[in-house]
Order: structure tokens, then C-alpha cells, then sequence
């Protein structure tokens, strides 16, 4: 197994929710002498500053200034999304069912519900307490096998191979932690944190929560030659890690015109319509300040600045699937192990044109390799991104690429550890360029 691979096992494990992947990543930008900057401070930048916000603890934005103003040698950005669709606890998620105690869950995002079936799950995310100081906000990650989703036996549901199993998210996603009578969530929550340390005086000053399901077993490497990386939240934490190391190795050759940014969004799977989202003015807001901030600003700055710059969307793609490779267009089947893949889409559910894609084509060619290329079949819907929202919201010329991979918006996926390395070269390669 390589460096890369082990290390973006690490990042992918260490990241259950997105307010971990968030966390995970600013440890790293700290490491490389990047500064956390608030949005409540002025802000002023000289070249090669190295900063990062986080807001709503789910996303984060890092840049590292360029020694030309953002006015005249615009930006380079790479955008990915911290959140994965999973199961999330609804605000009163107790329930006494015939005498099991079980948690009240809502989908989050396009969930391949039977996934989840039979699954040792585990509950991540973020806990507000009372304190005498205020409210305080705590991560929290259980961590050992806590919840479980049981599937009906066959005996009881004879015809389930036959017509399919059909899941009510409601009735038949429930899932079981315990017997009636064990602690109440909010009990097994301050127990938690008094594990961790935090001091809570009880479930009366547990004031909120996000918290969500997820799996235990760890990202492992597998296949006869150890080909294929079978991990939860691949999509997008492989291309959350594969920007973040590309924004690092690209500082550690120095400088340059532009201003490179890493925008790691919360809540791509639902839309991006929120304050810390794609939809949102996150980044707007974000450039605009850098642009400002810049040794005493520019006219117009924001304007010219975007039309110097150009997005790259990173986000997993399709692979062809074994056993399902009519599903695909017949002329655009990418293949696990040969590198990364530029999504297109006629009706804009990708932002990327004939243009942006031969951006991104020269820096493959660069490196080694021909990108491969993905088109959903006509008479099928085509998913879509944080690429075209930004590029709508901004007026940014934008490419979509993602490495392909199997087993999209499944509890645990499947991707290719022969594409780690080639994506993060890429990434490197369009900062530097």
C-alpha cells in the first residue's frame, strides 16, 4: 500500500461527519503553517499569507496568497463537498418498541438505503452544552458498534428475492441500540463526554445536537493485488483529501501570481442551499476579502479577479459497473485504475465546456495520462455538483472531474487505490499552473 493511500485511510476515519473532516483538515493546514482567520476580524494580506476559515464547523476555505494582487492574477480554486448522505437522529429520537429502545433517524441526501441493513453503525457529530462560561460546541465520536438497522428475516418475507426489497425510511430504517430501559441518547451523550473530559453536569444541559449515523470497520485496501479501497464517505472525502494535499505540495514550490484556495463545502448532498453550502456566499464573500484585504484592495477587484480565474469541482465519479454496464453511455464507461475522470453534461448538471476540459486535459497529458471522460446516458437523469452552482453563483469558469468508483451513496464504497496518486498530481499541477 503507498503513503497516499494510507494516509487518505487515515483522513477518511478520523472524518465520521463532516464537522470531523473539517476538523481533520484544519489540523493539517495548521501543520503546514497555515493561520485561522474569523469572519468577524479585518482582514489584510501580504503575499504568501497562509490562512483558513471554517464556518458552521462543516466547511472550511483555505488560501494561500499569491505575490500578485487576486485583481490581476485572479485564483485557483479547487472545491469539494465534506458531506456524505448517511442516516441523521431527528431532535427527539427516543422510541420504546416492543420492548427495543431505538433511535428516530431522517435520511440524509440520496441514501442507498439497503446499504445500511446489518451494518455495525457507530453515532458522529457535534453536541452544544451549558456551561458557566456560555454554550459550548463539542465534537463527538462514539466510535465502537452502537446501532444496528436489522433486516426481516427471509422466512418472514418469502418473495424479497423476487420483486426487490422496498424500504419505508420512516417505518423500516429504524435503527436498534439497545433493549428498553438502557440510558436515553441524552444520558449515553454525557457519558460520552465526561469520558472525553468535557465537564457537563447532566442531560439537562445538553442543548442540542447533530449527530448522525456511521459505519465502525475502518477503510481497508482489497483485491488480489490490493487494487480497490473499499471505505464509507469516499464520496467526497477522496477528493476533500486529494485537493488539500494537492493545495500543500503545490506551496512547497514556492509562490506564485495567483492565490490558490481549497473551498470544502457542508451540504452538497442536499442541495448546497445553506449559509456554509455552494449556494451560499461562503466564497463569494471569501475572494471578495482577499481581493480587499490585498495590500490595500483594487477597483473593482472582485470582477477582475474572477474572470482571471478558474474552479476545479472535485467530485467521484461513475464507474462502469461489472454488472450493470448498460447503465452507462456506451462511449463513456471510465474504468477504476486509469485515473481521473472530466464529467460533462449538456444541461449543465456539470459546469465544464469544451474549454475548462482542455484546461484540465493539458495538465493530465503533463503528468502522464489521457483523462477519461463521463456522459450519462440520455435517458437517464444525470446527478450534479457543487461545479455548476459556483459557476452560476460566481461567473467562474469551471471544470467538473472526480476519480471513478463504484458503489456511489452506499454505506461503504469502492474506488481505486491506483487513482489516489494520479488526482493529487493533477490537483498540485493545476495550483502551480
Amino acid at each position: 500500500m503507498s503513503e497516499l493511500v494510507a494516509d487518505l485511510i487515515r483522513y477518511i476515519d478520523r472524518s465520521p461527519t463532516p464537522y470531523h473532516a473539517v476538523a481533520e483538515t484544519a489540523a493539517r493546514l495548521r501543520a503546514a503553517n497555515y493561520r485561522q482567520v474569523e469572519e468577524d476580524e479585518v482582514w489584510a494580506f501580504a503575499p504568501g499569507d497562509r490562512r483558513f476559515i471554517v464556518r458552521n464547523e462543516g466547511s472550511l476555505i483555505a488560501f494561500e496568497v499569491g505575490e500578485g494582487s487576486p485583481a490581476d492574477a485572479g485564483f485557483r480554486i479547487v472545491g469539494a463537498h465534506t458531506d456524505s448522505p448517511n442516516l441523521r437522529l431527528k431532535p427527539r429520537p427516543d422510541l420504546d418498541v416492543h420492548g427495543y429502545r431505538q433511535l428516530g433517524v431522517e435520511p440524509y441526501g440520496g441514501v442507498l438505503l439497503h446499504t445500511w441493513l446489518d451494518r455495525d453503525l457507530t453515532l458522529a457529530g457535534r453536541v452544544s452544552i451549558a456551561t458557566p462560561e456560555g454554550v459550548s460546541t463539542e465534537l463527538l465520536d462514539l466510535g465502537r458498534p452502537l446501532l444496528r438497522v436489522p433486516s426481516l428475516a427471509i422466512h418472514l418475507h418469502r418473495e424479497v428475492n423476487r420483486e426487490g426489497l422496498k424500504l419505508d425510511p420512516q417505518r423500516h430504517l429504524v435503527p436498534v441500540v439497545g433493549l428498553k430501559g438502557v440510558p436515553s441518547l441524552l444520558e449515553l451523550i454525557v457519558s460520552e463526554l465526561r469520558e472525553q473530559g468535557v465537564a457537563v453536569e447532566g442531560p439537562a444541559s445538553v442543548l442540542g445536537f447533530d449527530l448522525m449515523a456511521s459505519d465502525t470497520q475502518g477503510a481497508a485496501v482489497s483485491g488480489a493485488a490490493g487494487e480497490f479501497l473499499h471505505a464509507p464517505r469516499l464520496d467526497n472525502l477522496a477528493s476533500c483529501h486529494a485537493g488539500l494535499l494537492g493545495l500543500l505540495r503545490a506551496g512547497e514550490g514556492g509562490q506564485q501570481s495567483a492565490t490558490r484556495v481549497l473551498a470544502l463545502y457542508d451540504h452538497e448532498e442536499v442541495g448546497s442551499r445553506s449559509a456554509q453550502g455552494a449556494a451560499g456566499p461562503i466564497l463569494e464573500d471569501t475572494l471578495a476579502r482577499i481581493v480587499e484585504g490585498f495590500q490595500g484592495g483594487a477597483p473593482q477587484g472582485l470582477a477582475r479577479a474572477v474572470a482571471l480565474s478558474t474552479l476545479v469541482s472535485a467530485d467521484m465519479a461513475h464507474a462502469v459497473h461489472p454488472n450493470f454496464s448498460e447503465r452507462h453511455e456506451p462511449s463513456h464507461r471510465p474504468e477504476i485504475g486509469r485515473g481521473p475522470v472530466i464529467k460533462v453534461n449538456a444541461n449543465q448538471a456539470y459546469a465544464t465546456d469544451s474549454a475548462t476540459a482542455a484546461v484540465l486535459t493539458s495538465l493530465c497529458r503533463g503528468i502522464g495520462f489521457e483523462p477519461q471522460h463521463f456522459v450519462t446516458r440520455s435517458d437517464l437523469a444525470c446527478g450534479s455538483t457543487i461545479g455548476p452552482i459556483t459557476a452560476a453563483r460566481l461567473g467562474i469558469r469551471t471544470v467538473d472531474v472526480g476519480n471513478p468508483m463504484l458503489s456511489m451513496h452506499s454505506c461503504r464504497e469502492m474506488a481505486g487505490t491506483a487513482d489516489v496518486a494520479p488526482m493529487i498530481e493533477l490537483l498540485a499541477g493545476f495550483y502551480r499552473s
